[in-house]
């Protein structure tokens, strides 16, 4: 475990998840808090003053080691993404988040950082076992033989290998977790960057607002996926790093429901019920994702347990809040 009083270091800090782990340690009692992000301080999810907040531009090399200097621990949770819709169009400029792993690992390895953990992703995931919407639940094996989502889908398993080499090559103590669909308060809801559950979240509440009853799902509706809770994701992520493990780890929630489900869900929520149009062009990913948490299970003796509707009611209710502050 990181002692409270060493250094810790969240890259990405000012994003969605980075902002929940910077606030989760704070809640702990580490008093050495770094948090690192490209963006104007204006623009991150949540800063707090009693934290070292930095906006360094992570894929160049000095800047990493500017970030790292001092560290014990770093979580590395930096990357230029967002949802299928972003993720799609700009596969280019996910490839780019390579240079933050990269420049990130080489500071670790020469400044002597004790722990560094690497947030991969699903989609590193073998293209032809997610074809059918009843999908079989993935294992971490089957990353391999490889051919994941293109662009980011690349980088990330090329950057899960780049954390494995450090750590057998040059000792840098490496954790790598994949996240099945992250989601919760305090991230982007609109923009081109938000995933299906604020998405869904921001179209559903726009109809009640507006009178306007229709809502646009993209794809068939029929295509599934599982999605995990924020808090989950951070107890995975610790206790992954605190842990003996060394290769990749499923952390994502087992609940799969399809698009067309969690339309309903985010419905019951709101107390509505919409006429649905389906853009087929749109674009929407795989047709069927899930985590198979086998190998958490047995490695940490714990798997992501918030169940969907509880956690978009938390999330339904604050981009609500957020939307009707802004009108």
């Amino acid at each position: 475990m990181t002692p409270k009083n060493e250094l810790v270091v969240v890259c990405g800090g000012g994003g969605f998840i980075g902002g929940h782990l910077i606030a989760d340690l704070r809640r702990q009692g580490f008093i050495r808090l770094r948090s690192v992000d490209a963006k104007p301080q204006s623009q991150w999810y949540q800063r707090f003053p009693d934290v070292e907040n930095l906006v360094l531009d992570l894929e160049g090399k000095a800047a990493g080691y500017t970030a790292l200097q001092g560290a014990h621990t770093v979580y590395n949770l930096a990357a230029d993404m967002g949802g299928m819709g972003f993720i799609e169009l700009n596969k280019g400029l996910c490839m780019l988040s390579v240079l933050i792993n990269t420049h990130l690992l080489m500071a670790a390895r020469d400044l002597g950082v004790q722990r560094y953990f690497y947030a991969s992703s699903a989609c590193v995931y073998n293209a032809d076992k997610q074809r059918d919407q009843n999908v079989t639940a993935l294992k971490e094996a089957d990353a391999y033989p490889a051919l994941p989502e293109d662009g980011y889908g690349w980088e990330k398993l090329f950057s899960e290998r780049m954390c494995r080499h450090f750590r057998e090559d040059f000792g840098v103590v490496t954790r790598v977790a994949r996240y099945h669909n992250v989601y919760g308060p305090f991230g982007t809801y609109d923009g081109g960057r938000e995933k299906a559950p604020a998405a869904m979240c921001r179209k559903v509440i726009t109809a009640k607002l507006t009178g306007k009853h229709d809502l646009e799902i993209w794809g068939d509706g029929q295509q599934t996926r599982s999605f995990m809770y924020i808090d989950d994701c951070l107890k995975g992520t610790q206790m992954l790093t605190a842990s003996d493990f060394t290769e990749p780890l499923n952390i994502g929630s087992s609940e799969l429901v399809s698009i067309n489900q969690l339309a309903d869900i985010v419905e019951s929520i709101a107390g509505i019920k919409l006429k649905r149009h389906y853009k087929l062009d749109a674009p929407k990913g795989v047709n069927g994702r899930n985590s198979d948490n086998t190998l958490i299970q047995q490695v940490l003796g714990w798997e992501p347990g918030t169940r969907l509707r509880d956690g978009m009611e938390k999330t339904y209710r604050w981009i609500f809040d957020q939307m009707v502050g802004q009108k």
